[in-house]
Order: structure tokens, then sequence, then C-alpha cells
């Protein structure tokens, strides 16, 4: 079998040894065949596409990476791209975002599903799981192995959102705790969590029409209907709980720069308080320094006068300034 090439094959509900020949595979109307092309040689998808028959800016939309989620016929023939997602920890950047998208497209053919993906750094043993687990999936044919495969990739921006969330909720407590972190770190972890979101967004929210064109085609009168419906559900959900977390990141964000300019604030009245407080002992030392005769020039009484306005004018001042917060 060619390199990067996986065959899983089903007759009348039960797994059986798959052929080595691609195209046999997935014109074999007595079967129901997944052939996985995950980081394959692009001749072999073109060489399929020759002898299958599939649409050329299908295979062209298959092999560009970045490419955004779609659904489309051709023929009878039904082609899907998405992106599935996860968060990778290893920029050694504060501010460099975790989120990695994988690509994954998918030929919905009349007798199979053909996949194609740049690598297999996103597992689909999930979907082998799901349809040993489920008989039913494949009973429905080609629309039972494309609804596992989007609730895989669904799944996956799930798990990928609940850790964003968790990270926004570490950074809210970050952001009240009694001593605030530095403003670099705040403001780097603020800005990743911004930067993810937005990229996860590109990923999840197109997937809402992606699910419903599929809904259409394959659920609204076919035995898995009630699972289309709920494969809609959760990208609703997914949807949704994204476009909160941007704005609670936003509000997050402008809550920091709230509290900074608080925090100044503060800083700034207590150095003013500290001015005045300091102000009383340099007006007094300047006035007696002055080459005038005062009470007690040139004399012990003289010293005793300055420190002691000194010391009761400042204890004044202190005082004042310390009832109203000052300082």
């Amino acid at each position: 079998m060619t390199s990067g090439v996986q065959i899983l094959e089903w007759r009348d509900g039960a797994e059986v040894r798959p052929p080595d020949d691609l195209a046999f595979a997935l014109s074999d109307p007595r079967t129901i065949v997944w052939v996985d092309l995950a980081g394959a040689d692009p001749a072999v998808l073109h060489d399929l596409a020759d002898q299958v028959g599939l649409d050329p800016r299908a295979v062209e939309d298959a092999l560009t990476p970045g490419e955004r989620p779609k659904a489309s016929r051709h023929g009878d023939q039904f082609f899907v791209t998405c992106h599935a997602s996860e968060l990778v920890d290893d920029s050694p950047q504060l501010h460099d975002s975790r989120l990695v998208l994988h690509q994954v497209s998918a030929f919905a053919l009349p007798h199979g599903v053909l996949t194609v993906r740049a690598d297999d750094r996103f597992s689909l043993d999930g979907v082998r799981d799901r349809l040993r687990e489920r008989p039913d999936l494949i009973a429905a044919g080609a629309a039972g192995l494309i609804h596992t495969l989007v609730d895989l990739v669904v799944d996956s921006h799930f798990d990928t959102i609940q850790e964003v969330d968790d990270v926004a909720e570490d950074v809210e407590t970050d952001l009240f705790a009694d001593r605030l972190p530095s403003g670099r770190v705040m403001q780097a972890s603020l800005y990743r969590l911004h930067k993810e979101l937005v990229h996860l967004r590109r990923a999840v929210l197109p997937l809402r029409e992606v699910v419903g064109t599929l809904r259409r085609q394959f659920g609204e009168s076919g035995p898995l209907a009630a699972d289309f419906d709920d494969l809609y559900d959760h990208v609703m959900r997914a949807s949704e709980w994204t476009e909160s977390l941007r704005d609670m990141v936003s509000a997050l964000f402008e809550t920091h720069v709230s509290l900074l300019d608080a925090r100044l604030n503060v800083v700034m009245k207590k150095l003013a308080g500290w001015a005045a407080v300091i102000a009383v002992p340099t007006a007094i030392t300047g006035w007696f320094g002055q080459n005038v005769p005062f009470p007690g020039n040139g004399e012990p009484l003289g010293l005793v006068l300055s420190l002691g306005m000194i010391v009761a004018l400042t204890l004044v001042v202190y005082v004042m300034l310390r009832r109203n917060d000052w300082i």
C-alpha cells in the first residue's frame, strides 16, 4: 500500500480486509470504503481523481493549505473541508499563539469517503472507534462517515475552547489579585488569548454554514436526521462560546488598562501627599536658613523652635492627608 494511505472497508456492516486498489475500493457498490490520505504524495490524489472522477476544483481546495471551511456538491459527489484545532504550548515567546489548525478535507462518494490531510498530527482514530460503536453510521453509508468526521472536528474545537476559557479565568484571577503581575506579562497573556480566539473563530464560525449544508444534504429525511441536528447544535454552541470568550478577553484587556490607570493615580496621589509633607520642613529650614535675625537666632532656642515647628506642622499635614487617604 502507498505510504500515507489507509483504507477501511465494510461489507454488510462488518469490517473486511480492504483491497490495495483505491479506485476499485471506492467504486465497489457492495461495500462502504474509507480511504484516508494523510501526508501522501499529491500525485496519489491526482491519479485517484482521474480514476474516480473527482472535481478538479475540489482537488485543488483539498491540497491548498489554509482553505476556508466549505461544503459543496459536484455531481454525485460532495466535498467538505474544515479545520480541527488544538493548543500546543511549545513557543518560547509568551505572546505567540499556541493554536494549531489541522485542515481535513473529505470527498463523499456514492460508495465511500476519501479524506485528505497534509499530515497525521490530528488523529482520526476516533472516527474508527465511533464507527465500531455505532453500526448504524456504517449502514448510512457516506453520510455516516462524513457525520462522524465532522463531529470529531467539532469536538476538537470544544476541547480547545475549554482550554482557552480556563486560561482566561486564570488571567481574570491574576488581574484582581492583591499583587498585580507585571504589566508586560499581563499584556502578553491577553494579546495571546485575543490572537488565538481570532484564529479559532476563522475555523469555528464557517462550520455553521458547513454543517447546515450537510444537514440539508444528508439529514433532513434520512436515518441520521437527529444526529445532524445534534451536530448543528454543537456547532452553534461552539460558535457562541467563542464569541463570548472574545468579548470576555476584550473586557479583560479594558479592565487591565483601567486598573493600571487607577494604580497610577493612586501612586501619583501618594507622591503628591508625601511631597506636601516634605514641603513643610523644607519651608521652615529654608526660612531659618535666611541671613536675617529671628527669635533664637544663633542660640539653642532657635534650634528648638525650628525642630518643634517642623515636627508639629509635619504631623498636622500627615494626619490631614492620612484621613483623606492620600498617603
